[in-house]
């Protein structure tokens, strides 16, 4: 259990990402695949359903104990926002309204974000844009750990914490690494958000409040929906850094683990991309992917040659701003 893992950095590279090649060469070959970008048309409706949900369960909640508040926050309202957030990283692709209403997919992300308790969605989005455009880029791609992860969380039970913590640091990490001026939609969000929290407060009393926030902060930390944060770009096999999952807990979560065919075509949603891997099977079929989420956490608690120092790192040219 107290074995430190051999890794002791970065796996550091010199090329540049695969999707960017990869995508080329599909829509060379099957140019077909254009017409899957744009708006899912039942993303809204979905969404607006689980917003209303975690709304009419925070009226269900508000007279129970403590220790139920937490039971359904656990395994019933926390799985609602985690996959809200998912919700959200698809909005921020502009998929629920298309690139034409980009105002619309954002103020739609600050409604989907009003279950999960805490401003998100805008602060999500101006970051994600530098996940995809630079994955893997130093003090760029903020979803990369920072070097203190990489060399503290190296034991099983470290590893345990921090997976446990991860809400922290993924809230956290950007402000050290990759620190950018609060925007407008920021602002918007936040007194929207808490605005909502404080009617709730006012209507129904502090344990609705604490059923919302509780959820999100257990549920994007060690729970068998946060496998996707492992399973995506953590080097499991060398020479690969982006994973696609292929199992059920892609129902609830938007697709989010096709995410090798996601930063292929990001502009297409979730709902299509099973038909990308349809159409460009040759492509997808024989590349390593998960079949477990729960399995990616096993793995990577108790393997000594994964942690978070299991990411791929490359230096990247920032891109010019048109």
């Amino acid at each position: 259990m107290g074995n430190r893992v051999t890794r002791e950095d970065f796996e550091w590279v010199y090329t540049e990402q695969p999707h960017t090649q990869r995508r080329k060469e599909i829509l060379a070959k099957y140019p077909e695949i254009k017409t899957l970008m744009g708006p899912d048309p039942h993303l809204k409706w979905i969404v607006s359903g689980m917003v209303f949900t975690q709304l009419l369960a925070c009226y269900l909640v508000k007279d129970l104990s403590w220790k139920w508040i937490f039971f359904w926050a656990y395994g019933f309202g926390g799985c609602i926002n985690h996959s809200l957030t998912l919700a959200i990283h698809d909005i921020s692709h502009n998929v629920a309204f298309g690139n034409k209403q980009a105002k619309w997919n954002r103020w739609f992300a600050v409604f989907a974000n009003l279950p999960i308790g805490i401003p998100y969605s805008a602060s999500f989005k101006k970051y994600h844009i530098d996940h995809h455009r630079y994955l893997g880029g130093d003090n760029l791609d903020v979803d990369i750990p920072t070097d203190f992860e990489g060399w503290f969380f190296c034991t099983p039970l470290r590893k345990l914490l921090w997976l446990f913590l991860q809400p922290l640091f993924y809230s956290l990490r950007p402000l050290y690494v990759n620190p950018k001026a609060i925007t407008r939609m920021e602002i918007f969000n936040a007194l929207i958000q808490f605005s909502v929290d404080l009617i709730i407060y006012y209507l129904w009393g502090l344990k609705p409040v604490i059923y919302l926030i509780a959820g999100t902060i257990l549920c994007l930390g060690l729970h068998p929906i946060s496998g996707h944060f492992i399973a995506e770009h953590y080097m499991f096999l060398k020479g690969y850094e982006t994973y696609s999952y292929y199992g059920p807990l892609n129902w609830l979560t938007f697709n989010v683990g096709y995410h090798m065919e996601h930063h292929d075509f990001p502009s297409i949603p979730g709902c299509r991309l099973p038909m990308v891997k349809k159409i460009a099977a040759e492509y997808y079929d024989n590349l390593p992917h998960h079949n477990s989420w729960i399995r990616v956490l096993w793995d990577f608690v108790f393997d000594d040659t994964i942690g978070p120092y299991s990411r791929v790192k490359r230096l990247c040219k920032l891109a010019k701003e048109s």
